[in-house]
This record gives C-alpha cells, structure tokens and sequence, in this order.
C-alpha cells in the first residue's frame, strides 16, 4: 500500500447564501504532483481551491471533508488553519500589485513567513537572497518597494514569498492572469521548475489550458461547481462526454497561446 495523498477531498460542498457553489466536489492530489483545475469562469475553482488552505469567505458553508498533510480542515480552528500555512500549504494570489504591500520592501515581506517560523533575521535574509536569485530576480530587488519591480517581477517576488518554507502544497490562484501576455510564459516556467525541483505538489488554478499544459500532467474540470473530469490531460481534453467537450472547447477559445521563449 503507497503513502496516502498530500491532499484528499471528499464531497466537498460550499454554499454561500443559501446557494451551492460547489457540489460533491473529490479529488486527491500526491506530493510532488502537479495539477490544474479548470473551468469557465463562476465554475467554483477558485472556491474549491481556497478550500484547501481554509480561507474560505465569510459566510461561506462548508461539508464534505478537506484533508491536507493528514489534517481535517473543515471544521478546523483558526489557530490550526494558521498553523498549517506557510508551513504545509502556501498561495500564489492572482494579483501581486494587491497581495504585496506597497510601503513595506520585498525582502522583509518574503522574510516574513520565515521570521514567523522562527528564523533569525540574518538566516532569514539569506535565504530571501537565495529565493530571490533563484526565481531570476534582478539583484537589490530585495532592498525595492513592489512599485519598483514589473508586474511579472512582483508575481516571482510572491512565488518567491509563498514558497520561503517550502510548503508541501503550492495552491496558484490565476497566477498570470493580471500580466502581460510576454511575460506570462516565463512566470510559467519559474512557477513549474520551482515546484519541480522541490517535489512540491501545485494545483493551478486557472481558465487557461495553455497555461495548464505548460505547467501541469493532470487536469481536473469543474462545470456549475461539480467536478465533471479528472485525468491525464490528453485523456481530458479527447473526453467524448459532450458537457465536458463543450467546457474545454470554450476554455480552448479564452487561451490563445502563449509566446514561444517570452519572459
């Protein structure tokens, strides 16, 4: 018997108002995988995903089961979910000009999970060095302000902030969707080699099945908030069932592809 999934959920429903978002929603996700959830847009991806780091909207109710690094999250504390982050899973916002705070400098911000955990300032300011460099920031990007760097820039300096503990799970909300169409390629590509070469498991969430081929092996599609295929993504996208051929042709349509080498 194999080690059991980094992630398992199990009927998952969230309602808000009265109204289900998503319904009965399953999946496991391994370590080291690499995963996208798709869907057109209000097909309850984000939701789902948010689910997994417990950060849910208010009012937001939730059934089914989350499991994540053998932890039962729905129902859990605040003290437990914040325990978790950073440490176990982390998140990728979609927009870093709103998630990066513009008075405080880029080091001390992706210092800041570091120093959460206990690492002295010095330690701590050589690992933002190293994650910094590794993720092909320019030097003294440490020492900026976000509106100093580029929109592509910001979105590795956040990268660069989610995975300081290297968390077991990496959860990408539309992590390119607020960029340039040149620069999305290489934020890609940072994104899909960073969790590489650590073995982290990432879910992607996202429209954008160029970006879900460059990044991930194995497709999950959500329609009206229920998951309607799971698989290798060619298996996926050859899938004869006529709602999920109409959902990923309408997805195709939204994902024009990406520049060949753009950065």
């Amino acid at each position: 018997m194999g080690p059991a999934p980094l992630v398992e959920v199990r009927d998952l429903t969230v309602s808000v108002g009265g109204r289900a978002l998503v319904s009965g929603v399953g999946f496991t996700l391994a370590a080291g995988e690499r995963v996208a959830l798709v869907g057109a847009s209000g097909a309850g991806k984000t939701l789902t995903g948010l689910a997994l780091l417990g950060l849910l909207p208010p009012g937001a109710v939730v059934t089914g089961s989350v499991r994540v690094g053998g932890t039962e999250l729905v129902g859990a504390s605040e003290r437990v979910l914040a325990g978790l982050r950073g440490r176990v899973s982390a998140l990728v916002p979609q927009d870093p000009g709103t998630s990066l705070n513009p008075q405080v400098r880029v080091g001390r911000q992706v210092a800041a999970p570091l120093r959460r955990a206990g690492l002295g300032r010095r330690a701590a300011a050589a690992r933002v060095e190293t994650l910094l460099t590794e993720l092909r920031l320019p030097a003294g990007t440490a020492r900026r302000f976000p509106v100093q760097l580029s929109g592509g820039q910001r979105q590795r300096a956040a990268l660069a902030m989610a995975l300081a503990c290297d968390p077991a799970l990496l959860l990408a909300d539309e992590p390119t969707s607020a960029l340039d169409g040149t620069v999305q390629a290489g934020v890609l590509g940072t994104l899909g080699a960073a969790t590489r070469d650590r073995g982290t498991a990432l879910l992607l969430v996202t429209h954008d099945l160029a970006a879900a081929a460059t990044t991930c092996d194995r497709l999950l599609v959500l329609g009206a908030g229920r998951l309607l295929a799971d698989g290798p993504l060619p298996q996926v996208l050859a899938d004869p069932q006529p709602v999920v051929r109409a959902l990923v042709e309408a997805t195709v349509a939204l994902s024009p592809p990406l520049p060949g080498g753009a950065r």
